[in-house]
């Protein structure tokens, strides 16, 4: 090429693509406006922060209503996918095992830091006796392990996508996603469907995602409403030191568990899953993240039929959070009622506290309606004493949710090592952020481009 059809190319350069503007940051920093917008109207205008309750309810009834057709998707599309059905049954198993032993830790580091809070003298009056009775009542409605072992078979097959039970979706979709796997080259046909329907119902999920401003908005604004300063001053010392515990379990039990079996660093996971726990906090609910992650987890590289059977049964039975909350909540209310718990009668009452609150998970209210239901029945002296964190059960069960939620993205993580179903060069690039999560579809399969540094062209004169 000659020197002046060089210097004509290099005076009009190649146009450069850019990349579209990833608007959904715009989103999530309206979240964070709308959760300070939502503390000052709870703190200014308490009685127009509980009318705004709705606008949460509502935004949480729209990403629940969500739940079940993805867990089902995943779960069939990840089993159906597996030739051997083995690999299944040994991950399934392995995750049940992790979420017994997670639990024990939970319930220890809890027991320490509980037997290390300073006691409070504080007075009970009737309408918070009361209370705890009424969450008795409530636990005992649930009918109890067999009871919640039979409410896993639905009713019909369609019925497990549309009443909202986690365990219900999870359990058909294993049955379908077995029998697809059983037909071969013709189911087949019928996992290319499921894949086509996955990809809908999480393009719907992410426009539904844009009113979380306005359901974090209510949601903060009710909380604090109905909660009010006074509350939280008179019962800081078991809020801050259930907080530090949740923490000390999270930075230390969980990252160094992730440090040494998958070699992984929790700060970056944590940033990967900023915005599900920015959700959660501000919602007061870990359902409006559970479907985030189920998508995050693959994307991250983590098998589809890893990442099907670990989250749910995560959700319902991996409860770091709970474990934590119940063990302090028992140990302070025995202390502020001058009845401490002995030894024997603490690791015993939680046992059945941790056991119970399986076959409570998704139930609203279900952690404090459990530490009802196991003071009654272990120590009904303490059962009043339930009303004195009725108050404060909202702020805690935020708390909850975020350590559940940590419990579970790392739990899957690490299952996934073990079972050597996660694509550790996809996870690398991921946390690295050369392939971040697309936002706009939220397809797992989907990595949304890298914004590339714009270079100023220069002419040659």
């Amino acid at each position: 090429m000659s020197t002046g059809a060089q210097n004509s190319a290099s005076a009009f350069p190649a146009p450069q693509v850019t990349k579209k503007r990833d608007r959904t940051h715009f989103l999530y920093i309206a979240v964070i406006v709308a959760v300070a917008a939502g503390i000052a109207v709870g703190l200014l205008a308490p009685d127009l922060g509980k009318e705004l309750k709705p606008l949460g309810t509502g935004f949480v009834a729209l990403v629940k209503m969500m739940i079940a057709p993805i867990i089902f998707c995943t779960i069939v599309l990840g089993i159906g996918s597996v030739r051997q059905a083995a690999q299944v049954g040994r991950v399934g198993g392995t995750a049940l095992l992790y979420f017994l032993v997670m639990s024990g830790f939970a319930l220890v580091i809890g027991l320490v830091v509980g037997n290390l809070l300073p006691t409070t003298n504080l007075q009970l009056t009737d309408s918070l006796r009361g209370q705890g009775a009424q969450l008795a009542e409530k636990a005992g409605e649930s009918g109890g392990t067999t009871e919640f072992l039979l409410g896993i078979i639905p009713t019909s097959l369609p019925s497990a996508l549309t009443d909202g039970s986690v365990l219900e979706a999870l359990f058909v979709a294993l049955l379908v996603g077995f029998a697809i796997q059983g037909l071969g080259e013709t189911g087949q046909k019928a996992l290319k469907a499921v894949e086509v329907i996955k990809k809908i119902i999480f393009k719907v999920l992410a426009m539904v995602m844009w009113v979380a401003p306005i359901g974090a908005f209510g949601a903060i604004a009710a909380v604090v409403g109905e909660t009010g300063v006074e509350a939280l001053k008179a019962l800081a010392i078991v809020m801050v030191g259930f907080y530090v515990t949740c923490a000390l379990f999270i930075f230390i039990v969980l990252g160094l568990l992730l440090r040494v079996v998958a070699k992984i660093s929790l700060f970056k996971v944590l940033k990967y899953v900023a915005r599900e726990l920015l959700l959660i906090v501000s919602t007061s609910s870990s359902e409006t993240a559970l479907p985030r992650l189920i998508a995050k987890m693959e994307h991250a590289g983590v098998s589809k039929s890893t990442v099907g059977i670990v989250v749910p049964t995560g959700y319902s039975f991996n409860l770091d959070g709970t474990a934590i909350y119940l063990t302090m909540s028992s140990l302070f209310i025995a202390s502020s009622l001058g009845d401490p718990l002995s030894i024997g009668e603490q690791v015993s009452l939680l046992l059945f506290m941790v056991v119970a609150s399986k076959g409570a998970a998704g139930v609203s209210g279900a952690g404090l309606a459990t530490l009802a239901g196991g003071l009654a029945a272990h120590k009904p002296a303490l059962l009043d004493g339930v009303g004195l964190i009725v108050g404060i059960d909202r702020f805690m069960s935020e708390a909850r949710a975020v350590t559940n939620f940590i419990g579970n993205t790392v739990g899957t993580l690490v299952i996934a090592t073990w079972s050597r179903t996660l694509d550790r060069e996809q996870l690398t690039e991921v946390l690295a952020g050369n392939r971040p999560f697309d936002e706009t579809s939220m397809d797992p399969a989907n990595s949304a481009p890298v914004q590339q540094e714009q270079k100023t062209p220069v002419t040659v004169r």
